[in-house]
């Protein structure tokens, strides 16, 4: 397969989702003394995968190479930030395929990533863990992350707390999409909404 990669800045200080955000909003999870913010971010498509607005898509069945369709937003350092995200899996005739990660650009790597199984699972890729049966066709979910850089990123499915996980220092960034985990395959369709990220 004929391996191919695009990039695309958006220049935009928008979130496609947020046009009409208050300067100052409240998360869905952990209210408080949060600031709404709108970071920049570029499309990523590699190998059989596709970016069509909020819809990604990994339209083979490879099992090896890298195959992702994403959204990289802008490295952040310090503080609290929380991301929110509604995801939709429209098709998964594929499996493992990861829908969020939280990247650690100081080591570098992926940090956290929330990947889905066929048949709904949902789990952390680094160890393994459940967080939830909520990922099945046709179901939306939504997703927050709350990461102290320093101290610990949190991950709620649907409003609950699934996860806790220690946090280093350093730089990361948030990536949404759909992305072949290193024993995953696709083909898998996902569909994203209402995008929103706070920090404080």
């Amino acid at each position: 397969m004929l391996m191919r990669l695009r990039t695309f800045t958006v220049t935009t200080a928008l979130c496609a989702t947020s046009l009409l955000a208050a300067p100052h909003a409240f998360a869905e999870v952990e209210p408080g003394g949060w600031q709404s913010v709108s970071p920049g971010h570029t499309v990523q498509e590699r190998g059989c995968g596709q970016v069509d607005g909020l819809t990604f898509r990994l339209t083979c069945s490879t099992a090896g190479g890298d195959q992702r369709a994403e959204r990289r937003y802008a490295t952040y350092t310090g503080g609290t930030r929380q991301f929110e995200g509604y995801f939709r899996i429209t098709s998964l005739t594929g499996t493992r395929i990861s829908l969020k990660q939280t990247f650690h650009e100081s080591a570098p790597g992926p940090y956290f990533m929330l990947a889905v199984e066929r048949g709904g699972r949902l789990y952390a890729v680094h160890g393994g863990a459940t967080l939830s049966h909520a990922g099945t066709v046709g179901a939306t979910v939504r997703v927050n992350t709350v990461h102290q850089v320093g101290a610990e990123h949190r991950t709620y499915i649907n409003g609950s707390l699934k996860h806790t996980y220690a946090s280093p220092g350093g730089s990361f960034y948030d990536k949404f999409g759909a992305y072949r985990t290193n024993s995953g395959s696709g083909p898998a369709t996902v569909e994203w909404s209402n995008i929103r990220f706070w920090r404080k």
